[in-house]
């Protein structure tokens, strides 16, 4: 499968969308070029960038996302970071929590940072291009996941005419406190789906009980399978796994897990 079709009107949980959402989300990693011309392949005329840099108390030092627009679809993609570079921000639990949108519950002070610097344009190109009433659609791989989920909380707590119709994150860290997890599962429960690749070390961190996850979760198990929960005793074993070495050393387990390719591969599978 080399062409995603993305289906604009799905409802709940498809093993299509949730390939081809990971296909728009990889395509984040891609330079401009490459974007525009496989946005256009895929039926996506239309395509703003966003790109800020910034000097915040963290190992992240920009944030970058693109924006396609159909007759039918608007899709946000957000771009993540590589593993090895994200031990700081990941881990970070000294930095007092930011408010969480319309002053809904808390968010990680570095994921928060890393999405203001760039919301204002993504907001800005979905208003623009939202000219046929299309559906609106965020995803993203590890850091982008995160900024994809706290995306479209924003939009949905402060802007409810622009809530989003599906959000699909891969590997996507813990974002919030239990407030606004609690807040954006009751609003957006149901299109939002948080898939976690077996023993992804990025799922697993910032720590509990400060930061938590969003509870829709579609979980890849060892076999390659697509779940939709993730057991307790193969959470255990996933992590086990790691103990004897470093989780983000280039040949661990948890590293392999969070790779973008290693969600595709899974996920093309699911789609048959």
């Amino acid at each position: 499968m080399t062409l995603p079709t993305l289906d604009h009107r799905v409802t709940g949980y498809s093993a299509r969308q949730a390939y081809c959402m990971a296909k728009a989300a990889d395509l984040a990693y891609k330079d401009p070029r490459t974007i525009e011309s496989t946005a256009r392949e895929w039926g996506f005329e239309e395509v703003r960038h966003h790109h800020t840099t910034f000097t915040p108390p963290f190992a992240l030092t920009d944030t970058q996302a693109y924006t396609m627009a159909s007759p039918t679809m608007i899709v946000t993609a957000f771009r993540g970071t590589e593993p090895v570079q994200t031990r700081d921000w990941l881990s970070d639990t000294t930095t007092p929590p930011w408010p969480g949108p319309s002053g809904v519950g808390l968010m990680h002070y570095g994921f928060a940072e890393a999405l203001v610097a760039v919301f204002p344009e993504v907001r800005a190109a979905i208003t623009e291009l939202r000219d046929q009433d299309q559906t609106i659609w965020f995803t993203g791989h590890s850091l982008g996941g995160a900024l994809a989920m706290l995306a479209a909380a924003r939009l949905h707590f402060e802007e409810p005419s622009l809530t989003a119709n599906g959000v699909y994150t891969y590997g996507q860290p813990r974002t919030c406190d239990r407030v606004l997890a609690d807040a954006y599962d009751k609003a957006l429960g149901g299109r939002t789906f948080r898939v976690v690749n077996n023993n992804d070390i990025v799922a697993q961190v910032p720590p509990e009980p400060v930061f938590h996850h969003v509870r829709e979760i579609r979980y890849i198990d060892s076999s390659g399978k697509v779940q939709e929960s993730q057991p307790l005793a193969d959470n255990l074993l996933d992590r086990g796994k790691g103990l004897t070495a470093d989780a983000f050393a280039p040949g661990s387990d948890g590293l392999r897990d969070h790779l973008m390719k290693a969600y595709l591969t899974a996920l093309e599978k699911n789609v048959d």
